[in-house]
């Protein structure tokens, strides 16, 4: 594991954000989710897609708080344009459960 300062860990802008839409993305090459996730009046509405189909199904992903980091540049997956990038970690079988806040936080709110 490299080390990285406490600088480089503040280029890194993670912050929660709700998902107000998502649907399936047929079209990925693995099964996928996008997602247009609200992070408040400053940052506004970003969208990104996830293959976390394992867990998850669209309707069960509308009003979820979701953190995601959302200063990366835009990337094309397929004809989408995935702006932000949602944080998960690996269950047991390897499926990415998304991480959120334990308790209703403001959207838009950055983590530290």
């Amino acid at each position: 594991m490299s080390e990285i300062t406490f600088d480089d860990f503040l280029k890194v802008d993670i912050r929660v954000g709700e998902v107000i839409r998502a649907e399936p993305f047929p079209e990925a090459r693995k099964p996928a989710i996008k997602m247009w996730i609200d992070f408040g009046r400053d940052i506004g509405e970003r969208k990104t897609s996830a293959q976390i189909t394992a867990h998850y199904d669209p309707a069960s992903l509308v009003g979820k708080q979701v953190m995601a980091v959302i200063n990366f540049p835009p990337r094309q997956i397929g004809k989408f344009m995935s702006e932000v990038l949602v944080l998960g970690l690996p269950d047991e079988t390897g499926e990415i459960v998304l991480i959120g806040p334990d308790g209703k936080v403001p959207t838009g709110g950055r983590m530290h």
